[in-house]
């Protein structure tokens, strides 16, 4: 009877193991990678575990998922996938929409745009879609004019008025928060702005409305998108638990898009 029931508690044990999946997701540190570790537990109960690899580039997380080394993502908006997706021939697609971080202009030199000096040093990020995004917060503060308001893709040969003659210098999205003492003014996406400890609630010069289309999503490849843990995953995520996190934590800075 002994060997019996160790031999049964054993099996039980293995097919326990068999049933629990891992989920491997790339995610940037702040909030994306904090709100992958909050529902870590939540994902545990259902049998879901959750493993978090955290980059601070934008372009690796995808690379990542695309080769088959992760499972997914969670750092991107849409846009920006969509350019991705197209200028790197990959095939990724998102899953859900978790939400939003309204993008922001930040000084430590000035208090105000209108502050701004003849031929001020702007810095906005490198990358095809979040330079169109900043270009496009310029425009609607009045500071430049493009030749579409609209583009998302926008860049600085499309700037067709600038009145102070602002010299825009385009960097890698993750630098900017250090190069802020440097410039006039830096255009950062809440990830990094959090990260380097600014508040875009009382920081930020300008920043984008609630409108914003720059929800960030969870992302996979399409012939694992469906999948019960990710599916899991995706739920976890648009979760009370998580919505209420998130107003607690980020104060503002992060708006849930579920």
């Amino acid at each position: 009877m002994k060997k019996l029931l160790a031999a049964t508690l054993i099996a039980t044990a293995f097919s326990a193991a068999a049933q629990a999946e891992t989920l491997n997701v790339a995610a940037t540190p702040v909030p994306h990678a904090e709100l992958l570790e909050f529902v870590k537990p939540m994902l545990a109960k259902q049998g879901v575990e959750l493993k978090v690899r955290v980059f601070t580039d934008y372009v690796q997380p995808n690379l990542q998922v695309q080769q088959g080394n992760l499972d997914a993502n969670f750092f991107q908006h849409q846009p920006y996938l969509d350019e991705f997706n197209a200028s790197r021939k990959t095939e990724l697609v998102s899953v859900a929409g978790i939400h939003v971080e309204p993008f922001g202009a930040y000084s430590v030199k000035f208090k105000q745009l209108a502050d701004l000096p003849e031929g001020a040093t702007v810095a906005i990020p490198s990358d095809a879609t979040n330079g169109g995004r900043a270009l496009l917060l310029l425009d609607k503060a009045g500071v430049i004019q493009l030749k579409d308001d609209t583009s998302i893709t926008a860049t600085p040969k499309d700037i067709v008025e600038n009145p102070k003659g602002i010299k825009v210098r385009e960097l890698e999205a993750a630098t900017l928060p250090r190069v802020l003492k440097q410039v006039d003014l830096a255009l950062i996406n809440t990830n990094y702005a959090l990260e380097a400890g600014l508040n875009p609630a009382k920081d930020a010069l300008v920043i984008e409305g609630g409108e914003s289309p720059y929800v960030n999503i969870l992302v996979a490849r399409k012939d694992n998108k469906d999948g019960a843990a990710m599916q899991k995953l995706a739920k976890a995520l648009q979760s009370d638990e998580v919505k209420a996190f998130i107003a607690d934590k980020y104060k503002g800075a992060v708006v849930p898009a579920f």
